[in-house]
């Protein structure tokens, strides 16, 4: 670490101290130091905001959204564990948001199961209820990775360059490792990651996805019972 970037972490944490952020430096492909606060439920004002904005412009780094923005789309996601929010970012993925968007409003996630919970690294869902909705989305286009797959992030899954379709996964930690990849997340959890912590891993990665991509909640609920399932999407 250079001594430079160790004198800004230091007023970093001195200004977290003062104001009672919790913060976290990352980096973008550029390696600026980009500022983020840990993705949890926020009660700060807005007064609050600009002075990170305004400390982080003075010291010469590129804050990232520290609180929910109310101009950006949200889907408030129901399941059988809880309710959890997701804060959409079209300027990480346009192409990602969109088809997501459309998931939410077609009612093609509700009741869609967590198929493939790994703890300490991801969980997956995206597959229909109804297997025969998943051929009305052709592969979609990807979009360059613009921000890292840290804990709370939405990303749609792949299996190479321009596979993403209808399959999604929530980051359980920081998993930069996938940004190298070509995993380009679409957005965050803004509200609930307690919820999303809580989704059931018994099953870990045993369902099938070709079998449920052929059968459905048909094939899950025969022999996965307890999986936890989306329930109702909705814009928030």
């Amino acid at each position: 670490m250079t001594r430079q970037y160790h004198t800004l972490s230091l007023l970093l944490n001195f200004f977290v101290l003062l104001h009672g952020f919790q913060l976290q430096t990352v980096h973008r492909v550029t390696s600026r130091p980009v500022i983020r606060r840990a993705m949890e439920d926020s009660s700060d004002n807005i007064e609050r905001r600009n002075m990170l904005i305004a400390v982080s412009t003075t010291l010469g780094v590129t804050p990232l959204r520290a609180f929910a923005d109310d101009t950006l789309p949200q889907v408030k996601v129901a399941t059988t564990e809880g309710e959890f929010v997701i804060e959409l970012h079209p300027e990480w993925a346009p192409k990602g948001v969109s088809r997501f968007e459309e998931l939410c409003s077609t009612g093609f996630l509700e009741g869609a199961k967590f198929f493939r919970v790994v703890p300490n690294f991801i969980v997956q869902f995206g597959l229909p209820a109804d297997p025969s909705l998943t051929k009305k989305y052709p592969n979609l286009p990807d979009d360059p990775v613009k921000i890292s797959n840290a804990r709370g992030t939405l990303t749609f899954a792949t299996a190479g360059p321009n596979t993403r379709t209808t399959q999604l996964f929530i980051n359980y930690r920081d998993n930069p490792f996938l940004d190298r990849q070509g995993f380009a997340p679409i957005g965050k959890i803004i509200s609930g990651m307690d919820v999303v912590d809580k989704i059931n891993a018994e099953y870990g990665e045993k369902p099938d996805q070709r079998r449920i991509q052929l059968q459905g909640n048909s094939y899950l609920d025969a022999n996965f019972p307890r999986l936890s399932a989306i329930t109702k999407t909705s814009s928030s």
